[in-house]
């Protein structure tokens, strides 16, 4: 259940507890009501979406979802070939960055949404919303490609959010989880199936962490206020993956 999760909050030591989201939304050519209402009863301080909206009016569409589950745009899109960040307004935004990775020919171009953001005093997170390709071999190169611009952000702790596109025992995903924390694996909490909505067999969307960050609980949510099954199956193809972290406060 939903409020088996921890809130976001500042704890006494000055850490921050964070909730952050990862959801493939299939460019909103679904019910787009639905998918509000899951955003917005999974009351995220973070969303890395996959498969935002690319085409004609993109920009537009991501006001209204931003609009729609109360959130602020921060980066990517069209401009990621489709990920995207959005976050709350007690996210500070100190940075962002759009990154178009290498294509093969034949296969969809894939990048990744890029932020590094501030909390609380001292309280850093870089986040990196990713898709990763349908093809093996170019996907486990990806993985490599995100654990390298996760080590170039100027923060002390940092997030991977998104569709690996291959279960956990996949080369790419293990390939992540080697150099990162799979926080369903850490802290498995709700759900664990992410892929499809209305049969789902397996765990292809996650959120990793990199040392230092405590998952405090990770996985599909369930018992979510004002949301029923119909709306998991209606928004999108994919359920999403809600983990909430707890960030140290740096050393000053």
């Amino acid at each position: 259940m939903l409020a088996d999760l921890p809130e976001s909050r500042t704890e006494p030591d000055g850490a921050a507890v964070v909730r952050v989201l990862s959801y493939n939304i299939r460019s909103m050519r679904d019910d787009t009501a639905a998918l509000a209402r899951v955003i917005r009863a999974c009351a995220p301080d973070v969303l890395c979406v996959q498969e935002a909206p690319r085409f004609f009016r993109w920009r537009k569409a991501a006001a209204r979802l931003a609009r729609a589950t109360g959130l602020t745009y921060t980066t990517g899109g069209a401009t990621t070939a489709g990920p995207m960040i959005l976050t709350s307004l007690r996210a500070h935004v100190e940075r962002t960055e759009e990154v178009l990775l290498p294509r093969t020919p034949g296969l969809h171009q894939r990048g990744l949404a890029v932020a590094e953001l501030r909390f609380d005093p001292g309280v850093r997170l870089g986040v990196v919303s990713c898709h990763l390709s349908l093809s093996a071999a170019e996907r486990h190169d990806q993985a490599g490609l995100v654990l390298d611009k996760l080590a170039a952000l100027d923060v002390p702790y940092a997030v991977v959010a998104g569709d690996i596109n291959e279960p956990p025992e996949g080369r790419a995903f293990r390939r992540l989880s080697g150099g990162l924390r799979d926080g369903w694996a850490a802290k498995p909490w709700g759900g664990e199936l992410t892929n499809s909505t209305r049969e789902p067999r397996h765990r292809i969307d996650a959120v990793f962490a990199t040392n230092g960050v405590e998952v405090l609980g990770c996985g599909v949510p369930a018992g979510l206020p004002g949301v029923s099954a119909a709306d998991l199956r209606a928004a999108t193809d994919h359920l999403p993956v809600l983990a909430a972290l707890r960030i140290p406060r740096a050393a000053p």
